[in-house]
């Protein structure tokens, strides 16, 4: 049987597990006696276990099998959890992610050598653990017995307000994976309560040795139509048959029962119960199902464009209900692309854990907001930066323990990952507790490197000083390490963000601390904008830059040290003609009543003058090719309804 057409389904959801798995082995280093952390533990270490087995990976089954044996002894009570023991397990997950890594590349299992981790694995419990099978039963036997102690569990379980079911699971005759559809069923089971038996054993349930149909026995709060509800649901699940279990059963009888048994199947006449359905979807697909809706909404504004020179009833009201559509499909395909950030913020807490111990530094990480949406363009893009921001706090910001209770802070530091959203954009903050950024210090090396003289830099305000650390090969360290010193890393961060439309700003005070505010446009293909003309030309400025739109009198601008400025609600606000920093040729600005546009940067106001406005637009950003992608004032191109080409105007670079 070919099980390459399974393998994009098996990375995908091994990658998933990896991550839950190395987020409970952090989780429980602080909380070792959590019983449910452990048992997650367990769980992902059987799944993986089990998938591995199902598609032959015969080294990562190996592994997998030998930590659920360690897990099986801490559930067990023989063995504590320590720092040995998670240094071990994730040294596991790291070897896992390789392989799975190497899957995903070649389709096959990577040349790892997991002997000298299996040997750890073994220390821990004094010998190699070995697995019994249990006899095969067949599922439909409803004679089936549970042992003492499994009567024992129920009957305490029912005591204590919880319910419990069987349910006797038959799969479709058509499925050619059958494990691997059992084990879809137990982890979506286990998040509602705890299998406490099943028929097969698992052992055999994973090896494919039953027919078509399997029992298990489940503790839960629940009652049993959303059990039911939610098996249903489940591809080629043929059918489920739940019998509640009002009394505990006892050996050598069948189950006790004051319900009917309830039955669901599929194609029949019994009423289905509707549930939420969540399909995997190629991300190259998405990809191009929004290209053809940008296309759409390109052909809807040139349609828009004709209607205002055709006046027709009937084609007014065609090409409104498109406008409607359109926008609803946009909208649509938009919510399908968006992802919350905690798939990039779930990579963090290993890392900082590895760097406080490389450094010898006691540091927590807190998340926040993790639920915060944004485009699955922003997600790909954005994970580079943060690990800079987050390497240099750790390094650079936090400081080292002694040092800290000498300025009477706690000895572990705090660093703070956030995301929330603010209007059309997404804010990403990087914050830590430590010594701030040492100004005399960033002027000492940008002395020592040429930047700036000694009397320039004795002048230079906060926000100069600071852009120092953005530039190439820039760094304060004073010896190179693996984290830093190699002048590699901010000049990364500040390019890639506003590569993606953004930009970042740094608020920093001394003996308190630094914050990274990233603020990015929480989609990266459709855009709401504003179009200008500028002589024969027309440009769009992205609304999410602009703060407001106001007109002023041509006397009002001054001119201080070569620039034009203007006083704006009682600060001095620089200006910039929009015509001129382009090169536009013939543009030409009005000679008394002047248009000004509003843009925010960070905490900064500034005012762009155009020749005049042509109104708000919904375009779609395409990119100017590798050979234009140097014009730093440009971020790409959109088409108009007259089927000319504007140019995307970036208000990042306008302004000095």
């Amino acid at each position: 049987m070919d099980l390459n057409q399974y393998l994009g389904i098996f990375v995908e959801e091994s990658k998933e597990h990896i991550e839950e798995l190395n987020n409970s082995l952090l989780e429980i280093e602080k909380s070792p006696k959590n019983k449910d952390l452990i048992d997650s533990i367990f769980r992902v270490s059987h799944t993986l276990k089990g998938m591995a087995a199902t598609m032959g990976f015969t080294k990562l089954g190996e592994l997998t099998h030998k930590m659920e044996d360690v897990l099986s002894e801490v559930r067990a009570g023989r063995l504590t959890i320590n720092t040995n023991v998670i240094d071990i397990l994730l040294k596991c997950a790291d070897m896992i992610t390789a392989s799975v890594n190497n899957i995903e590349i070649t389709g096959s299992e990577a040349n790892i050598d997991s002997s000298k981790l299996i040997a750890e694995l073994e220390s821990l419990i004094g010998k190699p653990q070995t697995n019994t099978t249990n006899a095969k039963i067949s599922a439909a036997d409803n004679s089936s017995q549970l042992n003492e102690y499994e009567n024992d569990v129920m009957s305490k379980a029912l005591e204590d307000g919880f319910n419990c079911y069987r349910l006797d699971i038959y799969i479709s005759e058509s499925c050619i994976l059958k494990a691997a559809r059992a084990y879809v069923v137990f982890n979506m089971l286990e998040k509602y309560g705890e299998i406490f038996k099943t028929i097969p054993s698992t052992d055999d349930i994973e090896d494919e040795k039953f027919g078509n149909s399997f029992t298990l026995f489940i503790i839960t709060k629940e009652n049993q139509d959303v059990l039911l509800e939610n098996i249903n649901h489940i591809a080629e699940i043929e059918k489920c048959e739940i019998t509640d279990l009002n009394i505990p059963i006892v050996n050598d009888a069948a189950p006790t029962v004051e319900n009917n048994t309830q039955t669901q199947e599929n194609g029949n006449n019994t009423k289905k119960m509707m549930a939420a359905k969540t399909i995997r979807v190629d991300a190259n697909r998405l990809d191009k199902l929004m290209n053809l809706v940008s296309e759409l909404i390109i052909i809807k504004t040139r349609l828009l464009k004709i209607q205002t020179t055709i006046q027709d009833t009937e084609l007014n009201a065609t090409i409104e209900y498109l406008d409607k559509i359109t926008t609803n499909l946009n909208d649509a395909v938009m919510k399908v692309r968006m992802v919350p950030i905690e798939r990039v913020f779930n990579r963090f807490p290993r890392m900082v854990r590895d760097l406080s111990r490389e450094l010898n530094k006691d540091i927590a990480l807190k998340l926040s907001g993790e639920d915060t949406e944004v485009d699955r363009a922003v997600i790909d893009e954005i994970g580079e930066p943060l690990i800079h921001l987050i390497r240099n706090s750790i390094d650079h910001g936090i400081e080292n323990p002694e040092e800290r209770k000498r300025s009477g802070k706690p000895a572990k530091g705090t660093v703070y990952l956030r995301s929330f959203q603010d209007g059309n954009n997404v804010v990403i903050e990087v914050e830590d507790d430590g010594s701030g950024i040492d100004f005399e210090e960033v002027k000492r090396s940008a002395i020592d490197k040429g930047l700036v003289d000694i009397t320039s830099a004795e002048a230079l305000p906060e926000n100069d000083i600071i852009n120092f650390l953005f530039l190439p090969g820039f760094s304060t360290s004073k010896e190179i390490t693996d984290i830093s010193g190699r002048g590699v890393g901010l000049d990364v961060v500040k390019n890639k963000i506003e590569s993606m439309g953004g930009f970042i700003e740094v608020i920093t005070k001394k003996s308190v601390g630094t914050t990274f505010s990233i603020k990015l446009p929480l989609t990266l293909s459709i855009i709401q904008a504003l179009l200008v003309t500028l002589g024969n030309e027309t440009y769009a400025i992205p609304l999410n830059s602009i703060k407001e739109i106001i007109t002023i009198d041509k006397k009002e601008i001054k001119n201080i040290q070569d620039n034009d400025v203007m006083i704006f609600r009682g600060e001095i606000l620089q200006l910039i003609k929009l015509g001129e920093a382009l090169g536009v040729p013939d543009y030409i600005l009005p000679e008394n009543e002047l248009t000004v546009v509003i843009t925010k940067h960070g905490n900064k106001y500034n005012g762009i003058l155009v020749d005049s406005l042509i109104g708000q637009q919904e375009i779609v950003i395409k990119s100017l090719g590798k050979y234009l992608s140097n014009i730093k004032s440009i971020a790409g191109a959109t088409i108009l309804g007259d089927g000319d080409v504007a140019l995307i105007v970036d208000t990042n670079f306008l302004f000095k």
